[in-house]
């Protein structure tokens, strides 16, 4: 059985490519150190090889179903998520004070890798808890977080997200789930939500559900949108379970893939009255929702990276092993079949998939140490941080989400016919990965975020500042022969996807937003392309100034980071010319393209 992430690279990335191991110069990580993150790191992989992994396949092959009324899940999923609320998972990056370890948020996503990729579906439950938990920590009264998020974090409960409903989907504005408020302060909901992950099982003792919602007599759009708490199961005022709180399930939706998450179907109000609580002020629902929903994107994106890495491994493994054919101009039919690693198109599928997922592993933990800078770095540098993060977020979504699909479909092609049969895994993972694209976001989603927001907020700010650290990291490399190659082809990637995007948005007023709009696809590649070519620059330059001491592993290693720095140089990037020719010319063929010549 192939490793389910390269441990090697993981810890190349956090302590050699980013200064995590200077993290605990800040005051809020002081009680840490390197040998601390390494400790949890062997901690994740120990959980999540022993009890993660070992029925990720069972999960696929026996989906959520229900009987006498309750949701029924492969047993080991419980087992699994008592382990990982046993190693204090659950509670690691919050504050000591409340049973946590005050872990920097790069690190705690570095732990979540392993469980996504050893079992993306059952570790989608403890994902949605630990997003509840911290949007409450942010919005939540005081009472409310004794009440409702102390049980997340110590694992006992889990929660969700409840935004879409069945008429609406992403089109928040149009959410029809009303909140009538009660005497004692509370609302009573009423409504229906659709595809809601982790909205009903057995596997804790409650359910949070922060639901969307407008309170009666609220505006219409957007600015009516207030957020709610909703429990499974009412609490009572000294902590233990009361009543049925009526959400009920009405379907379960079966999937392609993630298929150990339940996906479902709630009615709120029926039966009886289901009770919330409002959190914070009314119309602020969405503005919050997107604190919950902005950390999941971002683990959207590494969760993706993680299943390409697994089918990376198997792939790799299976391409080691497996003789077939000869190397051309060897006509000897006795001669020794090679194994298919040493095929040129074999190499090319593998370094596809190795650039696809160390570039996306690189880029999910730089936005998530942004997050460590933004709340314990320099106070002067946060501003800037903010807006770097805000752009960056919608490419960490849907770059990784994209091209993991085809870093998969790769892997299926090196390994031929086993590729897509269920002896192996990768035709899982495909499945898997496929609903990530759709997750928090289509891509027309977070293309039209990038283009017409993230890119124009506060002057265009943001776009500034990742030039400006692309350019400065470019400046670090210049005289290392070894990055050369990379160092051009960024420069000159960065080069078009400024002047692109710059002629578009100057262009703004007069083309309209339709026309800006109508290829934000191309500005959402186009941009992210760059930024994975800057995050393989950053890589090379550390493995090429590392090299010159390194020997056996390390060095081959090494060796490897540099070639796959020169296959994204000169396969990947020289793409975002042809992005940036689109983007700049504001193309209007598929905007007049008209529904009745479909």
């Amino acid at each position: 059985m192939a490793p389910f992430l390269d441990r090697r690279d993981l810890r190349f990335q956090l302590f050699e490519a980013l200064d995590t191991a200077r993290l605990p110069e800040r005051p809020r990580f002081a009680d840490h150190s390197r040998e601390t993150y390494e400790d949890v790191l062997k901690l994740a992989y120990a959980v999540a090889e022993r009890y993660f992994a070992n029925h990720v396949r069972a999960a696929d092959l026996n989906e959520p179903h229900v009987v006498d009324g309750k949701v029924v899940l492969v047993p080991e999923a419980k087992e699994a998520l008592r382990a990982f609320r046993d190693a204090g998972f659950y509670a690691a990056h919050h504050d000591e004070s409340l049973g946590g370890l005050q872990l920097p948020w790069v690190v705690m996503q570095a732990v979540m890798a392993h469980f996504q990729a050893a079992n993306i579906g059952t570790a989608g439950y403890a994902f949605l808890t630990i997003g509840n938990a911290n949007l409450q920590r942010v919005f939540a009264s005081p009472e409310q977080q004794r009440t409702y998020m102390q049980p997340l974090i110590e694992g006992r409960w889990t929660g969700t997200m409840a935004l879409s409903e069945p008429q609406a989907g992403s089109g928040l504005a149009d959410i029809t789930t009303t909140a009538t408020p009660r005497a004692d302060g509370t609302y009573s909901l009423r409504g229906s939500k659709m595809w809601i992950s982790g909205g009903e099982h057995e596997l804790a003792e409650n359910i949070v559900h922060l639901v969307l919602a407008r309170i009666e007599g609220g505006p219409a759009g957007v600015k009516g949108i207030s957020l709610f708490l909703v429990p499974r199961y009412r609490p009572t005022p000294d902590g233990r379970l009361g009543e049925d709180n009526h959400v009920v399930l009405a379907g379960l939706n079966h999937k392609m893939g993630y298929r150990g998450t339940t996906n479902t179907l709630l009615n709120f109000g029926e039966g009886g009255e289901t009770v919330g609580e409002l959190v914070g002020e009314p119309g602020q629902g969405l503005a919050q929702m997107f604190h919950m929903m902005n950390e999941a994107r971002i683990g959207v994106g590494l969760g993706a990276v993680m299943l390409a890495s697994a089918g990376y491994q198997v792939s790799l493994e299976y391409a080691r092993e497996r003789r077939q054919g000869r190397r051309p101009g060897v006509r000897d039919p006795l001669s020794p079949p090679v194994p298919i690693i040493e095929h040129a198109d074999v190499k090319r599928l593998l370094l596809r998939q190795k650039a696809i997922v160390e570039g996306g592993l690189a880029l999910c933990l730089y936005a998530s140490s942004l997050v460590d800078d933004l709340e314990t770095g320099a106070p002067d540098a946060r501003p800037d941080t903010a807006l770097l993060l805000d752009l960056l977020t919608p490419l960490v979504k849907s770059w990784p989400s994209r091209y993991a699909q085809d870093a998969l479909s790769d892997a299926i092609q090196v390994m031929g016919g086993a590729g897509y049969t269920r002896d192996y895994p990768v035709e899982m993972y495909y499945r898997d990965n496929r609903l990530n694209p759709i997750h928090e976001g289509t891509e027309g989603i977070q293309g039209n975020d990038l283009l017409g927001r993230k890119l124009t907020q506060a002057g265009g700010r943001g776009l500034t500042v990742l030039l400006e650290r692309i350019h400065a990291d470019l400046a670090s490399a210049d005289g290392l022969e070894a990055v050369e190659g990379i160092g051009t082809a960024l420069t000159t990637a960065a080069g078009h996807a400024r002047e692109a995007l710059g002629t578009l948005l100057g262009q703004a007023d007069a083309l309209g937003p339709e026309r800006v709009l109508a290829n934000a696809n191309a500005a959402l590649e186009l941009l992210g392309h760059t930024v994975v070519g800057w995050m393989w620059l950053r890589q090379a330059t550390v493995a090429a100034s590392a090299l010159d001491l390194a020997r056996g592993d390390d060095a081959a290693f090494y060796r490897g980071k540099l070639q796959t720095a020169r296959y994204y140089a000169v396969y990947e990037l020289p793409k975002v010319r042809a992005l940036a020719e689109l983007l700049a010319s504001a193309d209007t063929t598929t905007l007049e393209m008209q529904a009745e010549w479909f």
